[in-house]
């Protein structure tokens, strides 16, 4: 605590389920009823977009009634980082953002006053759109920021699309990184998936990536152009889900197989040299 004569709220991240965007499974399949219970107390929500949170929440007072109506409970969304690059006209000012401020200043303007709560006593719900905050999704400066100044942090327990992948895979559980997205461009992609196969042999590290649903067939196309035959690369196509499924082959293997991915359900892909 930064006072001893002030007792703070927490910071919980709350997972989400990972069915966004398709068939609903039921909450309680994948999250504890004790974490529903907080969820349904929560008064003060800081998350990814209002309106997939909203829709959680309508979920959880079906299971353990909210505390309070929906319409009443205070709903605050992450700051958006700017997407891709800026266009600059010629002879005309480019549309900047600010110059970066101090991390004290930043702190203050943006993630303190999503804090604000926690600070006045009251506990703070983070949520993304599915899986858990600050694990390949947003939240993880909103931690860092409550670490700061205090504000007691408690992560709860729930779906993460990362280490169920991993443990779905068959591949090292012991040392592996998470990449997020890889590169768009067919060759930054190849050469991105080369480094990774060799850092993986060299260490014996699994490597893991995801990618945008729409191009989860493009990416597998490109593994198996790329990966040396012995290769293993394991694919968890939506995960929780009722047609969920995970597949550990070789290289070799999954080009004799010519499975089709959806594009519609997000995949994780690991690999090990």
């Amino acid at each position: 605590m930064t006072s001893s004569d002030k007792t703070f709220g927490r910071l919980l991240l709350m997972p989400n389920a990972l069915d966004l965007g398709a068939a609903e499974v039921p909450l309680t399949d994948v999250i504890a009823g004790g974490v529903i219970a907080q969820a349904s107390r929560l008064l003060h929500w800081v998350v990814e977009d209002s309106r997939s949170a909203r829709a959680f929440l309508n979920r959880v007072n079906k299971i353990a009634p909210l505390a309070q109506p929906l319409q009443q409970t205070l709903i605050e969304e992450l700051p958006r980082a700017p997407k891709g690059p800026q266009r600059v006209i010629p002879g005309k000012p480019a549309k900047s953002a600010p110059a970066p401020a101090k991390p004290e200043v930043a702190r203050a303007s943006a993630w303190e006053l999503l804090l604000n709560p926690a600070l006045e006593g009251h506990d703070i719900g983070l949520l993304s759109e599915a899986g858990l905050p600050g694990v390949a999704d947003p939240g993880a400066l909103l931690v860092a920021a409550a670490h700061d100044l205090g504000i007691p942090v408690i992560a709860l327990s729930g779906p993460s699309s990362i280490t169920l992948a991993i443990a779905a895979s068959g591949l090292n559980g012991q040392s592996f990184v998470f990449h997020g997205y890889l590169q768009s461009e067919a060759n930054p992609r190849r050469a991105r998936l080369r480094e990774l196969e060799a850092t993986s042999k060299r260490l014996q590290q699994t490597q893991v990536f995801i990618e945008t649903p729409y191009r989860n067939a493009v990416m597998l196309e490109t593994a198996l152009e790329v990966l040396q035959p012995t290769t293993r690369l394991a694919i968890s196509c939506g995960l929780t889900l009722a047609e969920g499924w995970s597949l550990c082959r070789t290289a070799a293997q999954w080009k004799a197989a010519k499975i089709e991915l959806p594009d519609r359900v997000p995949a994780v892909f690991s690999l090990l040299g």
